[in-house]
């Protein structure tokens, strides 16, 4: 399965943006204020910062549609004064605004051409990506910081094809990192085992591939597995 598929990811891009959705519907603006799974993020912090990646990926759009080089952020700096400029909106705001980035990265996505999704754009961290990975990005975003929003999502509601393209992507991504134990994943509800770090593993990590994919990007803390650095 790729990244690139994008018969697979364009539609579990949406079903993701409106689980994520229906998510932050449930809440009320005060819970919306609360903290939420990521230290020092309130529950507003994680929605203002989807909204804003919503921005960045459409300029990624606008890259590959234009052929101008239009980046994701100017700098972290930028990313960072977003996220917290949007943390701060009116609950009725940051709703409206959710929603409505999600609709204009569809339609900017809708706009290309098959030619336009094969040129080359950059990620946040400087990766030279097609625009065809653009979708799984966004489906990275909606569907775990579904979780991190603590409103009731488990790792569980992803769906199947999403789980087993992050155990992909973050075994590799885990296993540029220095200091990542070398571990072999076995899957009960899989019929193959993913690798995650260099050289001979050292030990066997078992469990539902949804519990895999909850402690590897550290939506679930498990203290009798080995410690792993951030994937991203």
């Amino acid at each position: 399965m790729s990244r690139h598929d994008l018969d697979r990811t364009l539609p579990w891009m949406r079903e993701g943006t409106a689980f994520l959705e229906t998510q932050v519907a449930a809440l009320t603006d005060d819970e919306l204020r609360a903290p939420s799974a990521l230290p020092g993020w309130t529950r507003a912090h994680v929605v203002g910062h989807v909204a804003r990646n919503a921005e960045a990926l459409t300029r990624l759009a606008g890259w590959a549609r234009t052929g101008i080089e239009t980046p994701m952020y100017a700098d972290r700096a930028q990313r960072a004064a977003e996220i917290e400029a949007s943390a701060e909106l009116p609950a009725s705001t940051l709703r409206a605004e959710l929603t409505a980035t999600a609709r204009a990265l569809e339609e900017a996505l809708a706009a290309l051409t098959p030619a336009q999704w094969d040129a080359h754009v950059r990620s946040a961290l400087g990766r030279a990506i097609p625009a065809a990975e653009v979708p799984w990005m966004r489906i990275r975003e909606v569907w775990l910081h579904a979780l991190d929003l603590g409103a009731g999502a488990k790792p569980g509601d992803l769906p199947d094809g999403v789980l087993d393209l992050l155990l992909d992507d973050v075994t590799a991504a885990l296993s540029g990192k220095e200091d990542c134990p070398s571990l072999e994943l076995v899957p009960v509800d899989r019929t193959r085992p993913w690798l995650v770090g260099t050289g001979e593993p050292v030990g066997t990590m078992t469990g539902s591939a949804a519990e895999l994919v909850g402690w590897l990007t550290g939506r679930i803390a498990d203290p009798t597995r080995p410690p792993l650095p951030r994937w991203l």
